[in-house]
């Protein structure tokens, strides 16, 4: 468990959960879900100190339910939200167990992406945060956190207003920020991602491949349906979210005004950032299905080839059969039979008549290949 108070001024990392609540600022409770499981009582108790609340029993439920989809719920007192972070290298107890054996085929990335649920409850001072085990992404953003703020070189001092390092003013900022980090951890794979199903493309487009993984391709497409759900589930939790900002109160000073505006803001970057997500994967899938569809384009357009140059040798012979035919009868008067040179006039009309053929074929293309 990592507990930090948070406030415009800056952000410190506490040794223990605070026993009231904070003149300034908020606290950030971050526990991995064995912590929060294991120690419940004592995070249900610290939450009534700070907040004079405590979590729904269906809301503790979700947040320790390692399969439940990406979804937003609220109370009066305060907003829940499942997040299914799309990472790599699933570990330890949060590991999504398949429903069926080990996968062996697919593009190795695509075997790697771990789904595993984040759970955030959104109160007005505190944020509590539940993760997986050993939880990159909370790491990464505490870092972050703690980081001192560049120096100002006109005022020779720290500038914690720097852009891009600006503390998050409230628990919701804080929430959308994680969150954030969270899909654009999925943006960075797009590139091994895409390498990946180039190379597989260009596998299937090889007009000489005799061999296809297809258990291997039906994996990666199932992968990537997989995915569609999940960012579709992303998509609509952070929708109801953004539903959920419209009905909250107007503030009347304009510090409030504006940190709502920037709440709001912030909420349709992350969905902008979630749709992007959806329609690189619906890309991906619609590739993959052209991949194959041209595959079998391509080995038909092979398959016609050869039978069209069987086809056209089987007419250079056919008037060759013809004439060994008729000079095979067994009739004892035949034109040229019995001349000396009777023979070469057969053997010279035949082969006169393969090169005509052969002539005429070849400019008419019937033995030329049309694709490499």
């Amino acid at each position: 468990m990592r507990i930090f108070h948070i406030q415009s001024s800056g952000a410190q990392e506490l040794d223990a959960i605070p026993a009231e609540p904070p003149a300034q600022g908020y606290v950030w409770i971050a526990c991995a879900r064995p912590v929060f499981q294991a120690q419940l009582a004592e995070v249900q108790a610290a939450l009534l100190r700070l907040t004079g609340l405590q979590l729904v029993d269906l809301h503790v439920a979700d947040l320790l339910n390692v399969q439940l989809p990406s979804h937003y719920d609220y109370t009066s007192q305060y907003d829940l939200l499942v997040f299914r972070r799309l990472t790599t290298a699933p570990t330890g107890e949060d590991a999504v167990a398949p429903p069926t054996p080990p996968r062996r085929g697919g593009p190795p990335v695509l075997r790697r992406i771990d789904t595993s649920a984040v759970g955030f409850a959104v109160f007005d001072n505190v944020l509590l945060t539940v993760h997986p085990g050993d939880c990159s992404v909370r790491d990464a953003y505490a870092a972050r956190l703690l980081a001192p703020a560049p120096s100002d070189p006109r005022e020779g001092r720290a500038n914690p207003t720097a852009s891009g390092l600006r503390k998050p003013t409230s628990p919701a900022d804080l929430m959308l920020r994680v969150v954030n980090l969270m899909v654009d951890g999925y943006l960075d794979l797009r590139r091994e991602i895409a390498r990946q199903l180039e190379h597989w493309q260009t596998e299937l487009l090889r007009p000489r491949a005799r061999y296809v993984n297809w258990s291997s391709l039906l994996e990666a497409r199932l992968s990537l349906h997989a995915l569609d759900e999940i960012c579709e589930d992303q998509h609509t939790a952070v929708q109801d979210w953004i539903d959920a900002l419209e009905t909250w109160a107007v503030p009347e000073s304009p510090t409030g005004l504006r940190d709502l505006d920037l709440l709001k803001v912030r909420s349709r970057d992350v969905l902008e950032h979630i749709e992007r997500v959806v329609h690189h994967v619906r890309r991906m899938e619609q590739n993959t299905e052209t991949a194959v569809q041209m595959h079998f384009s391509v080995q038909g357009n092979r398959t016609n080839d050869i039978m069209r140059t069987l086809t056209a040798l089987t007419a250079v012979f056919l008037p060759l059969n013809l004439i060994a035919g008729i000079f095979g009868m067994n009739f004892e008067f035949i034109p040229l039979i019995h001349k000396q040179d009777g023979f070469w006039w057969a053997m010279g009309s035949m082969i006169t008549i393969a090169v005509v053929l052969v002539a005429v074929f070849w400019r008419k293309r019937y033995l030329a290949r049309t694709g490499s």
